[in-house]
């Protein structure tokens, strides 16, 4: 059963800071819903060290796109003149570091996968390097390439073209590994909008994922999907229902990018089918796409959708053998290390963690409680916890007796990191008997030749520009401020939003600085000002363990409360 909180004295307080004795009522304050596993996290991780992840981010493109580096690792890209799928130049990247399946002269430098490139552009792009144009390189041009034509499918896909994967030693068809991709390309598209022919494919992929809804009436009870046949598909993968989340998300934003009716039809038909599962089919980032796509339908659209049940999904994991068992949200403590927050298998070993999936989990909830900000204090906790721990697969920031590859930290500048955290004790290495948690990654188990530096991942670092536009410090320890709006793709961002937890047993007075100066801070949790006329900075007070959610103003702007949402010329800024 959830827990709740009530907000009155948070509103009593914020009430307090405002400028305007006389203050208007906006509404009652929104009461906070728990999501029970962030509560067994804790609300001081410990020890707390939070990176620089916008530097860390520009970084790893600095080294990623850089094809004479003179790192030791060497350059990570390659170009690809096949010409699959469109007549035009396109790159790789390597997977893992010296992956021995890829580089310009292996399997005539056709294996590289887009969930690498697209997260690496996408994340370049959140922290403002223009990839449409980077030493000479159009690379947001060059990743539609993996549009694949050629096969009938007619959607993004994670490489060229299916036989590529085969080259590599590749997989079974995997329905995330055919949808995300498509989430990844709307993304980038948003981002770097009027790309020549990148409409176009929207708008392919979005007729696509039409037809395929239409198809599935509901029942997405497959292992993948055939985009040529229409046809659901089912092989060794386990049934992956959380798909109706990327397909809801898409055409969604297809919807908000095009108009088309037909697309928001299918979006809630998809979004639809997710909420009538009965139990988490959670893997990799699908269903917390869903979630986040049904936030936004409840508060734009009017459904009614269960996105309470989706986040416990998410965090409480895969508990049915019909899926990918034990797969969650770690609540943790391994030897000296907080690492609760991290994604991956609750399972596995006493647990694995993966990078990939941290980051990109953040990329749909964090701007969530735009739409849904009762859960504004159960994602401000969980991000602190998450953005502290995954600094841990950096090998400059983990111990070398925590790590498979002591002494390596100069391979990359530690701009790479290993793709994995495991808890350990089953790796058949004596140094790291014991010894908890352990950075490590799966590279040398793709290949019998892999190096052990491909447990250095790109695929998993790829999307740390997430992180890095996203989050930013505060003067007071531990209180992150949240960019709502960064990954809030196909929204209205008319007015800057942030989020801000604290996470201590006392009220705390927080510095904040605004986008613009003087501005009103307005926040629709407590439904009340913050400040107003805010110069270069304001101090902010937060009560101990709450949240609030910041919306920046004009100055003096009027506030319309309508059919029980809060708009501000015409646009609304809090739907509850």
């Amino acid at each position: 059963m959830r827990l709740i909180f009530n907000l009155l004295t948070f509103a009593c307080i914020a009430s307090l800071l405002s400028c305007n004795t006389a203050e208007v009522y906006y509404g009652d304050p929104v009461v906070q819903v728990n999501i029970n596993r962030v509560e067994l996290m804790p609300n001081m991780p410990q020890p707390y060290d939070l990176l620089d992840w916008k530097e860390k981010a520009g970084q790893f493109d600095g080294y990623v796109f850089d094809f004479d580096s003179r790192l030791p690792a060497g350059p990570m890209i390659w170009l690809d003149n096949n010409q699959r799928n469109l007549p035009q130049q396109t790159f790789g990247l390597f997977t893992a570091v010296h992956d021995v399946r890829q580089g310009a002269d292996v399997n005539n430098g056709e294996f590289h996968e887009s969930l690498n490139s697209l997260a690496a552009i996408l994340g370049a792009g959140l922290i403002g390097i223009d990839k449409t144009n980077q030493n000479g390189y159009n690379f947001v041009k060059m990743i539609q390439n993996y549009f694949n034509t050629d096969n009938g499918w007619n959607i993004m896909m994670n490489n060229t073209t299916p036989e590529v994967a085969l080259l590599g030693g590749g997989y079974g068809r995997d329905w995330w590994y055919d949808v995300f991709p498509n989430v990844l390309f709307y993304n980038v598209c948003d981002v770097f909008p009027g790309v020549e022919n990148a409409e176009n494919i929207q708008r392919t992929i979005a007729e696509q994922f039409c037809k395929a809804d239409s198809v599935l009436n509901g029942n997405y009870d497959y292992s993948y999907f055939d985009y040529a046949q229409m046809k659901g598909m089912i092989n060794n993968i386990p049934l992956q229902q959380d798909a109706a989340g990327g397909h809801g998300y898409v055409l969604y934003a297809a919807y908000k990018q095009f108009g088309d009716k037909r697309y928001l039809a299918r979006a809630k038909s998809a979004i639809e089918a997710l909420d009538n599962q009965t139990e988490s089919r959670f893997y990799e980032v699908l269903l917390p796409i869903g979630a986040y796509t049904a936030a936004r339908l409840n508060a734009e659209e009017g459904t009614e959708y269960n996105v309470g049940k989706m986040l416990d999904w998410v965090f409480e994991g895969v508990k049915s053998e019909n899926g990918r068992t034990g797969w969650g949200i770690i609540v943790d403590k391994w030897g000296e290390y907080d690492v609760s927050g991290l994604q991956g298998s609750i399972t596995d070993g006493g647990g694995y963690a993966f990078l990939m999936n941290s980051i990109k989990m953040a990329m749909p909830l964090v701007p969530m409680v735009k739409y849904e900000p009762e859960f504004a204090r159960a994602i401000g906790k969980w991000m602190l916890n998450n953005a502290n721990a995954s600094r841990l697969f950096f090998p400059d920031k983990i111990p070398d007796g925590n790590q498979w590859l002591p002494g390596m930290q100069g391979y990359t500048n530690s701009v790479v990191a290993y793709e994995g955290l495991r808890y350990a004790d089953d790796l058949n290495n004596p140094r790291l008997a014991g010894v908890h948690p352990v950075a490590i990654g799966d590279g040398p188990k793709w290949h019998k030749d892999n190096p052990p530096e491909s447990m250095f991942s790109l695929y998993s670092t790829a999307p740390v520009g997430i992180f890095g536009g996203m989050i930013e410090k505060t003067n007071v320890e531990k209180v992150l401020k949240l960019n709502c709006n960064v990954t809030d793709f196909y929204s209205d961002r008319t007015y800057p939003v942030f989020l801000l937890y604290n996470p201590y047993n006392e009220s705390v007075k927080v510095k904040y600085t605004p986008v613009k100066e003087g501005v009103d801070l307005f926040d629709i949790v407590s439904k009340t000002y913050l400040a107003r006329s805010a110069g270069g900075s304001a101090e902010i007070e937060i009560p101990a363990d709450q949240a609030c959610v910041i919306v920046e103003l004009p100055p003096g702007v009027g506030i319309n409360r309508e059919n029980n949402k809060l708009w501000v010329d015409k646009k609304i800024i809090s739907y509850k």
